[in-house]
């Protein structure tokens, strides 16, 4: 088969993924598979082939080479933000009948959205921040936010990941910065109270038939938050097991299971949360985790005792196996 390797993205976590790429042309079985690494970047969507840049024909996503039309038989999806992770890309496919690894279009548009993740979940009793969701260009209250939340409290652009746009308000005079940081990001901003305890990353996927989770991993990030910085550039700590008892570790991974589950989603997940007071906080969920040297996800893969090739193997399968929502 023709496996699409697809990384890159348009929003500025493209690195990260084009990292993260790097890791799944590493451990995909050449034997058994023909890879192409395929970026999809603002710059126009190739195939990197040897020095060349092969243009991908949108019509069906399909190139040429040496006087021939390579198609796909499976996109393995790797892009974190913009168009991979907020099913744009995922419709396109479906609409091609293109099979694709990860969440289906609808699933990862609705976990792409902060807000509206958040509004899901709590019709499913998923204990959560108490938060405020605000608008560029709409009168915005300070004080009345600070009155609501507390301080410190968060500001996110509501669409967004790797923590980019993200500040702790520590007073009000940080507001307007923090607001203009988010609002560089996406239009729409949520701001979220603090939460106080041990920060935690939870690996998901469904593995043979069933919900698996892999592993629980503690953040000590070395800045005031999990940001940017501790996330990639080595300013945190991450710690696999977390060190959690074994009642709040066995409610985690029910917690994370539920969310899992309740959102339908398929593929790799990673879902962070606040553990305090013994119950685990809600704070997002990944569809398309970090898969670079830094990153939680494989570390946790590797604690489960899982090859990683495999792991691959079942996403490949998994996305063969499911049928465009159009012939359902």
């Amino acid at each position: 088969m023709n496996i699409a390797v697809v990384m890159g993205g348009y929003s500025d976590e493209s690195v990260i993924s084009l990292r993260s790429g790097q890791l799944i042309l590493t451990h995909l079985n050449k034997d058994k598979y023909q890879v192409f690494e395929v970026h999809i970047l603002n710059e126009g969507w190739y195939v990197k082939v040897e020095d060349q840049k092969l243009p991908i024909n949108l019509a069906d996503f399909s190139f040429e080479h040496n006087g021939n039309s390579v198609k796909f038989d499976v996109a393995v999806n790797t892009i974190h933000g913009t168009p991979g992770e907020d099913g744009h890309l995922q419709s396109y496919w479906e609409l091609l009948d293109l099979p694709y690894t990860g969440c289906g279009f609808y699933q990862s548009a609705l976990t792409f959205s902060k807000r509206d993740t958040l509004s899901v979940l709590g019709k499913f009793d998923i204990p959560k921040a108490n938060s405020v969701y605000v608008t560029k260009g709409q009168e915005i209250d300070g004080e009345k936010i600070a009155k609501t939340l507390g301080f410190p409290f968060f500001v996110k652009p509501n669409q967004s990941g790797s923590s980019l746009g993200v500040s702790m308000v520590k007073e009000l005079s940080e507001l307007d910065k923090a607001l203009a940081f988010a609002f560089a990001q996406d239009k729409d901003i949520l701001i979220e109270s603090q939460l106080k305890g041990v920060e935690i990353s939870v690996g998901v996927m469904k593995l043979n038939g069933k919900t698996r989770v892999l592993g629980i991993t503690e953040i000590v990030s070395g800045n005031d938050f999990f940001d940017y910085e501790a996330k990639y550039l080595g300013k945190s700590e991450e710690i696999t097991p977390a060190r959690l008892s074994q009642e709040v570790s066995e409610l985690v991974e029910q917690s994370a299971a539920k969310i899992y589950e309740v959102l339908g989603m398929q593929g790799f997940s990673r879902i962070d949360f606040i553990v305090m007071n013994d119950i685990p906080y809600f704070i997002e969920i990944n569809t398309n985790p970090g898969l670079s040297p830094q990153s939680i996800f494989p570390q946790q893969a590797a604690y489960a005792n899982l090859n990683f090739s495999d792991l691959l193997e079942n996403e490949i399968k998994l996305a063969l196996e499911r049928k465009p929502i159009w012939k359902k």
